[in-house]
């Protein structure tokens, strides 16, 4: 049964690409909060566009800890 992924409705759109609004990162941090990240965690993750918010949220409903799940979904960083 998922539990972090539980009502995961569309998050407000974003105004540009490179910057996600404030609506968008407050409901990314909520979303965050509620699964079980502490308070500055959330709020990183939620205004970093890098993070697969969706992927880290499946981890955590397979019982993978939040920590953890941050490592295993961040980006690959790419060589110039």
């Amino acid at each position: 049964m998922a539990v972090a992924n539980a009502d995961m409705r569309t998050p407000p759109t974003a105004t540009s690409p490179a910057e996600p609004s404030r609506a968008v990162v407050e409901w990314r941090r909520e979303r965050l909060r509620r699964a079980g990240f502490a308070p500055a965690v959330a709020h990183e993750l939620a205004r970093d566009r890098d993070a697969d918010l969706h992927a880290i949220l499946d981890l955590l409903d397979r019982g993978c800890p939040p920590d953890l799940a941050v490592r295993i979904a961040a980006p690959l960083d790419v060589a110039p």
